[in-house]
């Protein structure tokens, strides 16, 4: 069975947001293309390419997409009456099941477009959670999904059933309507949301656990962050030698993954893949996964994965830069930020020329192609530059007996200078951040 069939038909007169259960999938996607666009910097072609990406993402059939123009929205219906009609005689024609709205879809626009066109109609917040509900293998991407989902799902009960009452008030005949249909469902969304809440609140102080786990294994972490798509789990597969599921596809991958890799120097470097961002991610989304984004914000690293082949690649920039905003990650942020242009063996020899002149005088800028491999060793180096060049010197003295502490500062630092004086052994070593705070402790253990 594919993925769309895992669509929910409703009765129109419901008008719930349940997903759609669509027969066959035959998909009409549509981008609204206002004249005052939210991001000018993306073209409506190009949106509506993304919006046909996810609709194949849960393996819907595409039988047609269109821009449509749109002056202004509609309260009602988002188009203008002729314009429902028309789409209303291409669904028809096209026997489509659903019709995709790449754009945000009220309540009462969703229902009054599904009476109208006689079919499901879902917009990009719903096809989004499709999406993450089909690919979601975890405990807590399932949990992080479904608080989305119900969070999106309890604005769209937009009618009550009155001839379902569950009970009456009073007492006999003289007690008038109790709690209807509408206000039980609403009951039990609320009652739902605050259980997954509080298994999220266990899930976040179950990482954090595991976070301080791996303190007291001292080694630095780099995030891998960007655009879904641009080659994150390709990448984090060619420098970790590890399976992550890597398609070209977006959202291939929801679930965090963690694997340390062995620097040129010798160094420990922990590497972490994240979900992939999308421009108008929904916000109930972001809130659910913050809990998996929380491995962003304690990062010593923070890499930018960015596909240098797209047409939009600064407007997917400008998205992710917007969300890791939202996550507290500005541009005071002190830690290294690195960005990568991969998929550069799609590229044409004189655009790739032009990325290389580009890239040289800036420090933090590596081309690659995560693909092929070429250009990775340069990232790796330029992992080890920024953690030496955001490190502080000290001066350490260690009796000549004390080989694990030594061995551990060859292991995590940079050993500069070294001189024994018969009982002692007095280095000058250079630790990052992270790691004179561990050595600190570990010295306070050890004393």
């Amino acid at each position: 069975m594919p993925r769309s069939q895992t669509l929910k038909q409703t009765d129109p007169d419901v008008g719930r947001a349940e997903p759609a259960n669509t027969a066959g999938g035959r998909t009409l996607v549509l981008h609204p293309a206002l004249r005052r666009r939210q991001n000018p910097h993306r073209q409506p072609e190009a949106c509506l390419e993304e919006a046909r990406g996810l609709a194949a993402a849960i393996d819907l059939d595409v039988v047609e997409s269109a821009v449509i123009a749109l002056p202004r929205p509609r309260p009602a219906t988002l188009f203008g009456s002729g314009k429902v009609d028309e789409i209303a005689s291409l669904v028809g024609a096209l026997e489509a099941a659903l019709v995709v709205i790449d754009g945000q879809l009220s309540p009462i626009q969703q229902r009054n477009l599904e009476r109208a066109w006689s079919c499901k109609v879902i917009d990009r917040t719903g096809l989004i959670l499709e999406i993450f509900g089909a690919r979601a293998r975890t405990r807590e991407g399932r949990l992080q999904v479904e608080l989305a989902a119900l969070d999106y799902q309890r604005s769209r009960l937009v009618r009550s059933w009155t001839h379902l009452e569950r009970q009456r008030g009073g007492f006999g005949f003289l007690g008038g309507p109790g709690e209807t249909q509408i206000e039980a469902d609403r009951r039990q969304i609320a009652g739902r949301l605050e259980k997954i809440r509080r298994e999220l609140e266990a899930v976040r102080r179950t990482r954090q656990l595991h976070r301080a786990s791996r303190q007291k294994v001292p080694f630095a972490v780099a995030a891998l962050v960007g655009y879904t798509n641009a080659g994150k789990s390709t990448l984090f597969n060619r420098l970790t030698e590890a399976r992550v599921v890597a398609a070209d596809q977006l959202f291939a991958t929801l679930d965090p993954t963690m694997r340390g890799i062995t620097l040129p120097g010798g160094r420990r470097l922990i590497l972490s893949d994240t979900v992939g961002f999308i421009s108008e991610l929904p916000t109930t989304l972001v809130a659910a996964f913050r809990a998996t984004l929380e491995e962003v914000l304690e990062a010593d690293l923070i890499v930018h994965v960015r596909d240098a082949a797209h047409p939009d690649v600064e407007a997917q920039k400008a998205d992710v830069m917007a969300v890791l905003g939202e996550l507290g990650i500005g541009e005071n942020d002190e830690r290294p930020f690195i960005e990568v242009l991969n998929k550069t063996d799609l590229l044409a020899q004189a655009e790739l020329q032009q990325i290389e002149n580009r890239s040289q005088g800036q420090a933090d800028v590596v081309p690659l192609s995560a693909l092929s491999g070429q250009g990775c060793e340069n990232l790796l180096r330029l992992f080890e530059d920024q953690l030496s060049c955001h490190s502080q010197v000290l001066q350490v003295s260690l009796g000549l007996g004390d080989g694990a502490t030594l061995a551990w500062l060859y292991r995590h630092g940079e050993v500069l200078s070294r001189h024994e004086d018969g009982e002692h052994v007095h280095l000058e070593v250079g630790l990052d951040a992270a790691n004179v705070e561990r050595f600190r402790r570990r010295s306070i253990l050890a004393g």
